[in-house]
């Protein structure tokens, strides 16, 4: 009786209210903490080494680059971030004289960033900074001793912070090319800012002749990146460059403070995890302020950030929708960022409908119970979402998913009359509609070149169409008809998909890595659309690795490939099928070989220039050459698919932007109101449970009883 006396004062306990579910500390309730979760520990946090998606998370609200890019606008704007306006571009000849803004690209030899920082950076809390009594560094000689019983930054009793300097951000210029650093940029930058090249090989003597040594990049000065007072920097780069502006957006040009790699440089800090990959160290709205990669990441507001604001303007609409509600208010917004570990996607959405994320994606496997399509085709949330008031946000990714045919190959490649029509019929007949609606859930639309849409060039509507593929109907594209298909098979020698000469099927070779669920139905729908032609559809399989060198060494015939953009400029699409950049003999990310001398002479016209209509006319120009040699089958521009509930405020996707958690608003109050009422446990089971123990109890102490009296 004693023990059942116990569960039932447990069961009244549970009925104060408290969640029994909540994954989150108690103390946590109302707090202005946005939730979210992460799937495998990030790489790298240096940033002068991280540019995968799921570092950029955490790079881009730590970090302050120079620039960013604007919240609401679109098409995609740069806009000042830790610089105090744009940057002013001087260019020079090849004497280093003054030429007029107006110079064409071939008569600039150097083109000149002036950059100038907003005063008052300051960087997170940080023991890199802590000074003693004197004024001199606290941590910069720690013994093995010193450091028995720390295992994180915060075991370190002191810290301390400094104003952020121009000779930071050219410190981290320097270090794109530090011997012990392997940056994915080293090679380009070094191609664009002046004198880096050589500077590398300056810095890997420099740590040769002397090894133990902590090699300052300070005591080695770079032409290309040069401190002109405390707060402006400037960057040279080789010819005229304008693409450049948008490096200037990336936590690569994000300052780093010298006293932190001094600090991380010591014996026994890699050991115990103590580096720039760990622990970073930025002057952005957040500090990484916990870091658990198999449990939770933490992101703390920066006390020591300020000087940014939420837009004041967006685009139309925006105000409608009550994204400038908060226009003007301080940033962030948001105090806490908690990232938990969510290795399966059942987990995630299952706690996403119980209110403890704040967003969600939407997995295949949740998709019908979360979205629903019109006739018409449009999105929107099922019955059961619009009760909880989730919403849903959609954008098109700046990502291009296509297949290319290798131009070097004697069947599908080339400039031939009777490639180019073989190509245009398959075109034709590989329907990615269907593709997008079958394997995607609808979420994507087909390409109609490598633009894809918010980048510049591309453009709506009919204008935008590939007419060697699709017909304008009734203000719609229109696929062509397989009829049409055949004719231009035929006219390319390939009658009924018969090869006029041998009478054989046309067999074409797909080269592929299938990974994953439903590869093979892939596979199977992919040769049933090279079927309506009559040609047979061959995959080879293998792994990535093989791929690769496929790829690279031409021996393939179709291919599958995709291309996220590494900034908002048509310029690193366009590129991908221009002829210096071809893969077999130049090394270039031109994986289909494709080369056509028009198309060459008008991208090294394009790529340089503003954009404006002289632009927009020659890339016009470039995908009408594109769409007419069909090098690739366009395929499928993704589509995200976000959910979010009602208490998140000031939601908008932005394909370019990573450091959008500072915008966000959390309504904590109508978000604990919510969970509790989703989570109320059923506690009738358990108060059954207890009614059955009690009567059990009961029979079996009055048969004891019976018992005794019996004796």
């Amino acid at each position: 009786m004693k023990r059942l006396s116990c569960l039932l004062l447990v069961l009244l306990s549970a009925c104060d209210g408290a969640l029994w579910n909540n994954p989150y500390p108690a103390a946590d309730k109302g707090k202005s903490i946005f939730y979210t979760a992460f799937t495998e520990r990030p790489k790298h946090l240096d940033p002068a080494q991280a540019y995968s998606e799921n570092e950029y998370v955490f790079l881009a609200q730590i970090y302050q680059p120079p620039l960013q890019y604007h919240y609401l606008k679109r098409p995609y704007t740069l806009v000042p971030q830790a610089a105090s306006e744009m940057p002013k571009v001087t260019y020079l000849d090849k004497d280093n004289r003054p030429l007029p803004d107006e110079a064409p690209a071939g008569k600039v030899a150097f083109s000149v960033y002036e950059i100038r920082l907003r005063p008052g950076l300051r960087y997170q809390p940080h023991p890199a900074f802590a000074r003693d009594a004197q004024g001199k560094p606290e941590y910069f000689a720690l013994t093995p001793y010193d450091l028995r019983d720390i295992h994180a930054l915060n075991d370190f009793p002191h810290g301390g912070t400094r104003e952020v300097q121009a000779a930071d951000y050219v410190y981290q210029i320097k270090r794109l090319v530090h011997p012990n650093i392997h940056s994915p940029i080293a090679g380009l930058m070094a191609e664009y800012i002046v004198g880096l090249k050589d500077y590398a090989a300056t810095l890997q003597q420099a740590q040769k002749a002397h090894p133990d040594a902590f090699l300052d990049l300070h005591d080695y000065p770079l032409e290309g990146a040069q401190a002109v007072d405390e707060h402006t920097y400037r960057i040279k780069v080789h010819g005229k460059y304008p693409q450049f502006a948008y490096w200037l957006a990336m936590p690569f040009f994000a300052p780093m403070p010298v006293e932190a790699e001094r600090f991380y440089a010591q014996d026994g800090m890699r050991e115990r995890n103590l580096t720039l990959d760990w622990w970073p160290v930025g002057s952005g709205p957040y500090y990484l302020s916990e870091n658990n990669p198999n449990q939770r990441m933490v992101l703390t507001r920066n006390p020591n950030f300020s000087g940014e604001f939420y837009p004041a303007e967006g685009d139309p609409g925006d105000r409608e929708a009550g994204l400038l509600a908060d226009a003007a208010k301080p940033l962030p917004l948001i105090e806490q960022v908690v990232f938990s570990l969510e290795k399966e996607t059942i987990p995630y959405w299952n706690k996403f409908l119980q209110g403890y994320y704040d967003a969600s994606g939407i997995s295949s496997d949740s998709f019908d119970q979360a979205v629903q399509v019109s006739v018409s085709g449009e999105a929107n949330v099922t019955d059961e979402m619009k009760a909880q008031g989730i919403t849903l946000s959609t954008s098109v990714a700046t990502s291009t998913m296509y297949m290319g045919f290798n131009w070097l190959d004697p069947v599908v490649g080339g400039g031939s009359e009777r490639a180019r029509k073989l190509r245009q019929a398959i075109a034709i007949a590989v329907d990615f509609e269907e593709f997008i609606s079958i394997f995607a859930n609808g979420r994507g639309i087909a390409a109609q070149s490598p633009i894809p849409p918010g980048i510049f060039g591309y453009r709506e509507g009919e204008a935008g169409i590939n007419r060697y593929v699709y017909d304008w109907v009734n203000g719609q594209p229109k696929r062509k008809s397989i009829e049409e298909a055949k004719k231009l098979l035929a006219e390319a020698g390939y009658p009924d998909g018969l090869d006029e000469k041998t009478k054989q099927p046309l067999v074409v070779y797909l080269d592929t890595t299938p990974t994953g669920l439903g590869a093979k139905s892939r596979l199977d729908w992919l040769r049933k659309q090279f079927e309506k032609l009559n040609l047979q559809l061959v995959a080879r399989n293998t792994d990535y690795n093989r791929f690769q060198d496929k790829i690279r060494k031409g021996d393939t015939q179709l291919f599958y490939f995709g291309w996220n953009a590494d900034y908002p400029d048509p310029e690193n699409f366009l590129f991908l099928l221009h002829g210096a950049q071809a893969k077999v003999s130049h090394g270039g990310e031109n994986a289909a070989n494709y080369s056509n001398p028009e198309y060459d002479r008008l991208f090294e016209q394009m790529k340089n220039m503003p954009n404006g209509a002289a632009r927009q006319k020659i890339i016009d120009d470039m995908l009408e050459i594109l769409r007419r040699d069909s090098p690739w089958l366009w395929g499928e521009h993704p589509k995200d698919y976000v959910l979010r509930h009602a208490w998140l405020h000031n939601s908008k996707p932005n394909k370019m932007a990573n450091n959008n958690l500072k915008y966000l608003r959390i309504d904590a109050a109508q978000r604990d109101e919510l969970r509790k009422q989703w989570n109320q446990p059923g506690l009738w089971p358990l108060w059954l449970g207890v009614a059955v123990l009690l009567v059990f109890g009961g029979w079996l102490w009055r048969m004891l009883q019976k018992r005794e009296e019996a004796r």
